[in-house]
């Protein structure tokens, strides 16, 4: 994988990153950025599991492919009728980013469910994570960085209680599946940002990703797609799981490295088991607190990190 660090707010000056003149219509509401970088990426973790938790109760009415269907399409029509993306006016390299995006996109929803059908949402989301975890090594220029991140990896095979051989091996290879693929979302959510303006390259690849999952959810649940409470469910779960989430952490990672935003993933373990916990009814033991509390000691401590160097940075950028 290539080595990727998405630039600041302040130190971007790309024309991709303003909205183009010609642009209309409604955008992203303002006030979600007023949460600042982190607040987005923290809002989107509790979006996304809650919406995950709720994806699980669907399962036996539209099964895994099914519910993956359903989110995407529903989260596509939201995007494309709230963002109005213009189709014209991108070179062939802007389209060859959200393509690539829209199918990591895919491949990451279907082989979560895929994953969730088959092992717990606690087990399948730590496993997940290791995906971001990775990429924030691999990315990250200080040896602090590495160290956040290995203080997170400790957490999460602790809240797997330290190891997972009495889980469904296919449901574990799908979750360590999911995580190259939301590592993969990292970076081209990032490169998606700098190309296109607001949130409008994030609902193209979203109708990339629905029309690739379309086929697959009607060869797996057919007319069950059409039921109308399956449907509700369906857009509910897509809002939580993908319209609110990634939006938040599209504008996030204008605004974050990747390698701090890969670190402050390792905080959606702790998510899902809270979601686990009020909507599964899945208890956490003190190990799990245990590892709860590296996890986030972790991320707080990535972000502290990146916080200390801008304002080390300040100094010499006002001479």
């Amino acid at each position: 994988m290539s080595t990727v660090n998405t630039p600041s707010a302040a130190n971007s000056t790309s024309p991709a990153s303003s909205p183009s003149p010609g642009a209309s219509g409604p955008r992203t509401p303002g006030r979600f950025t007023s949460l600042g970088p982190v607040g987005l990426v923290l809002a989107g973790g509790i979006s996304v599991q809650f919406g995950g938790a709720l994806a699980v109760t669907l399962m036996p009415r539209a099964g895994a492919l099914g519910v993956v269907t359903l989110r995407l399409v529903a989260a596509a029509v939201v995007l494309l009728l709230v963002c109005r993306p213009r189709l014209r006016g991108h070179s062939r390299a802007d389209w060859g980013t959200v393509i690539v995006f829209g199918i990591t996109m895919g491949a990451m929803n279907g082989l979560f469910y895929e994953a969730v059908d088959r092992i717990p949402l606690g087990p399948a989301v730590t496993l997940e994570v290791l995906g971001p975890l990775a990429l924030s090594v691999l990315t990250s220029r200080r040896a602090l960085n590495a160290l956040w991140a290995g203080l997170a990896l400790a957490g999460v095979f602790l809240l797997g209680g330290g190891g997972f051989g009495n889980l469904d091996p296919i449901g574990v290879a799908f979750a360590l599946g999911a995580g190259a693929m939301w590592a993969a979302y990292i970076v081209f959510s990032a490169r998606t940002g700098r190309r296109f303006p607001q949130a409008d390259g994030l609902a193209l690849a979203m109708a990339v990703a629905a029309l690739l999952f379309l086929p697959l959810g009607i060869a797996e649940a057919g007319t069950r797609l059409l039921n109308p409470t399956t449907v509700a469910l369906g857009s509910a779960v897509a809002l939580l799981s993908s319209v609110l989430p990634y939006t938040l952490e599209l504008l996030a990672l204008r605004r974050l490295p990747a390698s701090t935003f890969a670190v402050l993933m390792s905080l959606e373990p702790a998510i899902a088991a809270t979601a686990g916990f009020l909507i599964l009814g899945q208890s956490l033991n003190p190990t799990e607190a245990a590892a709860i509390a590296l996890v986030i000691a972790a991320s707080i401590g990535a972000v502290r990190t990146q916080i200390g160097r801008g304002k080390a940075a300040l100094p010499a950028e006002g001479q």
